[in-house]
């Protein structure tokens, strides 16, 4: 289950310093969620947008489609083990 929103809501490309302020902005808030298993940086066509891997499906819910105007994605990748 994967977004692939990838500009900003205004029709602009998002570009990489405002895509990290809004990761450490949504890592701040989805810090204490046992579902999220990573937050990162993706370049897609459109510019930056900040990337959220996902434990499970329904954890999908809890993350917003954007935050201050660089689009989120989703990709559930299932839980994460040390090796």
């Amino acid at each position: 289950m994967s977004s692939t929103r990838a500009e900003a809501h205004d029709g602009r490309m998002t570009d990489r310093a405002a895509a990290r302020a809004a990761r450490t902005a949504l890592a701040a808030v989805l810090a204490d969620d046992p579902g999220v298993v990573g937050i990162g940086l993706a370049r897609r066509e459109t510019g930056y947008v900040v990337k959220v891997d996902l434990a499970d499906a329904g954890t999908a819910s809890r993350v917003p489609g954007d935050v201050d105007g660089v689009p989120v994605v989703t990709d559930v990748i299932g839980s994460v083990r040390p090796l």
